[in-house]
């Protein structure tokens, strides 16, 4: 059994507690993963919301890890101890979805990923009372000094990189930038408009540049984030308070090919479609419980659809984010800020109030191999 410490939440409306943990012996499909870096992405805070979530509380969340493998369970083949990794979504692998290559729309996404537990149910962690505590939060819940993963959902990566920060590409980076890469397979010099640039948006803008776009325009309401997206390759940026979103968006240049909607906001997906050109393609990704009102002759030549994980195979889309990344085109390592485990709580409210765009969370007594370059370029 491995004994450590984790930033549980028991309540959707408590602080985060960090308190020792106990793992059951491993199972034949999983590894144990050092726990190195774990982004704080915008999902973990559905936990928080409280008759909308499935997840099990108690529970540690997290679901951007990255770190290095310690153990590996009897039928595990293709990772070793010592690997460095980042760990993504599960899926059943056993699907006609994941047998033809889709694992992000795996039949049993949902209940794999957003519940904790595996998809037959099982958790394989209590605290030191003997209570149970949800561990499987997207196959990892890498809030936590060790992880359980499994080899379908562990990706293998150099071992020169930062590992510390690289988790981030197994979620909110790999969505954004799979949408563009993946769903839109976006060519030189066609158009896109993204709305909202958080950290999802603007790995879409990166990706979006990275692919030759043309026209590249990201709308928010924040000043700070439109300035860091027109630093990260948006041509324009447009003021998202505008009485009239669309005409905003097609004074920079008309009608576009491609939309991407991170927000949710009914209105602002209504516009996302409504920008498009014909033919044009609108991505969603925001999740939220409202309904979308348009009328059919406005979705004449257009696709609508809504993406999970940037239709990405992780095994396949990391490694080619972080070469974009080695290469200049893929700058993800701007956006992030590094807070102790200890500090989750202020962490999150950066995220909340959008002062910090990915705050990653360094578990507390773990050497990450490398010394972790200076604050002032992670932030």
């Amino acid at each position: 059994m491995t004994t450590f410490q984790a930033a549980v939440l028991r309540s959707s409306d408590k602080p985060y507690e960090l308190t020792g943990v106990t793992l059951d012996e491993l199972q034949p499909h999983e590894v144990l993963v050092r726990v190195v870096g774990s982004g704080l992405c915008h999902t973990d805070l559905q936990a928080r919301i409280p008759g909308q979530q499935m997840v099990r509380l108690p529970v540690i969340l997290g679901h951007e890890g990255s770190g290095v493998v310690e153990r590996i369970g009897a039928g595990v083949r293709a990772i070793k101890p010592g690997d460095h990794v980042v760990m993504s979504f599960a899926s059943c692998g056993a699907c006609s979805a994941c047998h033809s290559g889709s694992p992000a729309y795996c039949a049993r996404f949902e209940i794999a990923n957003l519940t904790g537990a595996d998809s037959d149910g099982r958790i394989s962690a209590r605290d030191q009372a003997g209570t149970p505590i949800a561990n499987r939060w997207f196959a990892q819940s890498s809030f936590a000094q060790y992880a359980v993963a499994t080899e379908a959902s562990t990706v293998v990566i150099d071992r020169d990189v930062p590992l510390e920060i690289m988790g981030p590409l197994g979620c909110s980076l790999q969505t954004g930038a799979g949408a563009v890469l993946n769903e839109m397979r976006l060519a030189p010099g066609q158009s896109i408009v993204v709305f909202g640039v958080g950290a999802v948006g603007l790995g879409a803008i990166m990706a979006a540049k990275a692919a030759g776009a043309g026209r590249i325009i990201a709308v928010d309401l924040k000043p700070g984030r439109l300035q860091t997206a027109l630093e990260s390759g948006a041509t324009h940026a447009v003021d998202a308070s505008t009485d009239d979103l669309v005409a905003a968006v097609q004074d920079h240049g008309g009608s576009v090919d491609f939309s991407f909607d991170t927000t949710s906001i009914t209105e602002v997906i209504s516009a996302a479609i409504r920008v498009l050109a014909r033919p044009g393609s609108a991505v969603l990704v925001g999740g939220g419980s409202g309904e979308v009102r348009v009328t059919a002759y406005e979705l004449a030549g257009k696709h609508v659809t809504f993406v999970y994980e940037g239709s990405a195979v992780p095994q396949v889309f990391v490694p080619r984010l972080i070469d974009l990344w080695r290469r200049g085109l893929f700058p993800f390592d701007r956006l992030i800020r590094t807070y102790p485990l200890s500090d989750i709580d202020a962490a999150e409210a950066d995220a909340i109030s959008g002062a910090v765009i990915k705050p990653v969370l360094i578990p507390a007594g773990l050497d990450t191999g490398r010394p972790a370059p200076p604050e002032k370029e992670r932030t």
